[in-house]
């Protein structure tokens, strides 16, 4: 049959694919890791700190993902290849089929697998946190800023990850004028770190009655979370103003009458953040110190010129010429991001899984 001649070479390669992902990712490694980990979570008082126990915990189960992942494509590849066998044997169309479609998904979970082994900076393993900015473009900007916060939270939930919101100022008529949030899961920093820069929408204008084209600016910011007991980073409460206020949100009976918001301005560098999303001001004070020492940790790796690549770049005036994507609904519907190169003509797609696309396009050009 023509047809499992073809399936024969294409799972071929698709084993070959597999071995090198397996070198990339360093299979052998890993399993050597694994045993030392659970040698670790052996130990009388391993759960004692509940600390380090969560963080042992959280290596052994990306570890253990990984390797799993790896190995259950090897069977899959024997498992298809035992279906053609069996298919050539008994002349039967129907497992043909089947082995092709097998052959499909298998290419695709590799590829899910070969884009993890791409992710190999120091803290592409890390949570992060994202930070949404309006800029040029005024109400415009504002809803623009709103439709990348919910683009960026479907993108999340989609891929298992987890979004807390930190803190989020609404917009005067409309939209936000700016929102960060704290991104939870496998590798999070590593997928979204190549979205830091400004964001250019072009579109006809809902809050215009004269229906112009209008150009947008929203700028975003991403940091790799670091663990409390990482001693890269320390942060001297000298060189840091806090002030409290009260949060901003709903009026009535669910008006914030404390002052529960926090914001803390580092001196040295200039660097604001704030929170306000818990009722609970020393919950805020923790959030802002966090996020204090991620946007520090973001400075002294930009610092760093040997690790220039693999930190998010330098950031620009929230303004024309400066978007590192573009979003046009008028007059054509695409969207084009200047860097890859790629872009889409399904305007549905482009909020909702354009960034997929994107994504994948910048960790293959790695």
């Amino acid at each position: 049959m023509i047809e499992l001649d073809t399936y024969r070479q294409q799972l071929a390669q698709i084993r070959t694919s597999i071995e090198a992902v397996g070198e990339a990712l360093n299979i052998e490694g890993l399993k050597e890791q694994l045993l030392e980990l659970h040698e670790t979570m052996n130990e009388p008082d391993f759960w004692n700190d509940l600390t380090r126990s969560t963080e042992v915990s959280k290596k052994v189960r990306i570890a253990e993902g990984k390797v799993e992942h790896y190995k259950k494509l090897g069977q899959r590849a024997d498992d298809v290849e035992a279906t053609m066998e069996l298919a050539e044997e008994m002349g039967d169309d129907s497992l043909v089929t089947e082995a092709g479609e097998e052959i499909a998904k298998l290419k695709d979970d590799l590829e899910e697998l070969r884009l993890e082994s791409l992710l190999r900076g120091d803290y592409d393993s890390n949570n992060c946190y994202l930070s949404l900015h309006a800029g040029a473009g005024g109400t415009e900007a504002q809803d623009w800023t709103l439709m990348l916060y919910r683009m960026y939270t479907r993108y999340c939930e989609r891929h298992g990850f987890t979004v807390k919101l930190i803190d989020m100022l609404d917009g005067d008529e409309a939209g936000l004028k700016s929102v960060t949030f704290e991104v939870d899961g496998d590798n999070a920093y590593g997928f979204l770190r190549s979205e830091k820069g400004v964001h250019r929408l072009v579109r006809i204008s809902p809050f215009d009655a004269n229906a112009r084209r209008q150009t947008s600016f929203s700028s975003l910011d991403v940091s790799p979370i670091i663990e409390d007991d990482d001693k890269e980073i320390e942060i001297d409460m000298k060189d840091v103003r806090v002030d409290t206020y009260h949060a901003s949100g709903a009026g009535g009976q669910n008006v914030n009458k404390t002052s529960s918001a926090v914001r803390m301005t580092h001196y040295p560098t200039g660097i604001v953040v704030s929170s306000q999303t818990s009722r609970d001001q020393v919950h805020n004070r923790e959030n802002c110190i966090r996020m204090l020492r991620a946007k520090l940790l973001e400075l002294k790796e930009r610092e760093r010129e040997e690790k220039m690549a693999d930190i998010k770049g330098e950031m620009k005036k929230i303004e024309w010429g400066s978007q590192i994507r573009s979003y046009v609904f008028h007059p054509y519907s695409m969207v084009k991001d200047h860097r890859t190169g790629f872009e889409t003509s399904n305007v549905d797609a482009v909020m909702d899984g354009a960034l997929d696309g994107f994504i994948t396009a910048y960790l293959q050009m790695q």
